[in-house]
């Protein structure tokens, strides 16, 4: 699914979660807010926020939190992914996350960013992570259970 084949509405909805989930961050170290959502398989929209911790290495990143929760409520694969950072700057997932990303998302998958304020340029998986190891490379060698 290209980002052109996404509808308006599915674009809204995806921005819409993403921005709620924005405010229910816990970010008390970096003031940086951050959410996500994700677009699952089944049409379905999953939210996700950054959630720090003091040991710094051990907070949750707002796409990983989307992700569990589309993991949780069934979902198989992400259609198309949303990220939402602050102070009127757009953002995109970090190295981590890009990762994690890939392990649900085709390297066509659609990743949009946006600020509080607008939306931001939008990215393939592929382009985020070129060359990306996936669960693809271990089907393909037959060790994925």
């Amino acid at each position: 699914m290209s980002a052109r084949s996404l509808s308006k509405d599915q674009q809204q909805a995806l921005l819409d979660a993403a921005r709620a989930a924005q405010l229910k961050a816990y970010a008390p170290y970096s003031k940086f807010l951050v959410g996500a959502a994700v677009l699952d398989d089944q049409g379905r929209v999953h939210a996700g926020c950054n959630v720090e911790n003091a040991a710094y290495p051990e907070g949750v990143c707002a796409e990983a939190g989307a992700l569990s929760a589309m993991v949780l409520a069934g979902g198989q694969r992400a259609r198309a992914v949303l990220v939402v950072g602050t102070g009127g700057e757009w953002i995109t997932p970090c190295g981590g996350c890009r990762q994690r990303l890939r392990e649900f998302c085709a390297p066509d998958t659609p990743i949009l960013t946006a600020s509080d304020v607008a939306m931001g340029p939008q990215f393939t998986m592929a382009q985020l992570l070129p060359g990306g190891f996936g669960p693809d490379h271990l089907e393909a060698k037959g060790t994925k259970p």
